[in-house]
């Protein structure tokens, strides 16, 4: 199993969840102009994977996060989550992490 250490220091804008719901019961996402406020900043992991997609590992703290939250990093890279696990071992907590695939926002363009 490989390790993977943290090599940003991320900040996480976690959306209201669950939504609010209308009167006919259907979510209703947050307005998408109005960032949240921010969670907190704690050292994670940001890779790029081959297929253009991000794979994210965020401090167990930032739990819970969703689909739809954004992250940055100190550099001013930010981050939408795509799908989020929350990764947890029993009687060691020291190796719990939130796994995270994300889209960059926007693109960069080489």
């Amino acid at each position: 199993m490989a390790v993977v250490l943290p090599n940003a220091m991320l900040t996480m804008y976690a959306l209201a969840h669950p939504w609010a719901r209308d009167t006919n019961g259907v979510p209703v996402p947050p307005n998408p102009n109005q960032r949240p406020a921010p969670r907190g900043t704690w050292p994670g992991s940001v890779l790029e994977q081959p297929d253009g997609s991000w794979t994210v590992r965020l401090d167990p703290q930032t739990w819970p996060v969703k689909e739809g939250d954004t992250i940055t990093d100190e550099t001013g890279r930010t981050w939408t989550l795509t799908s989020t696990r929350n990764h947890t071992v029993p009687g060691c907590p020291d190796v719990d992490y939130v796994e995270a695939t994300a889209t960059l926002n926007p693109p960069e363009v080489l």
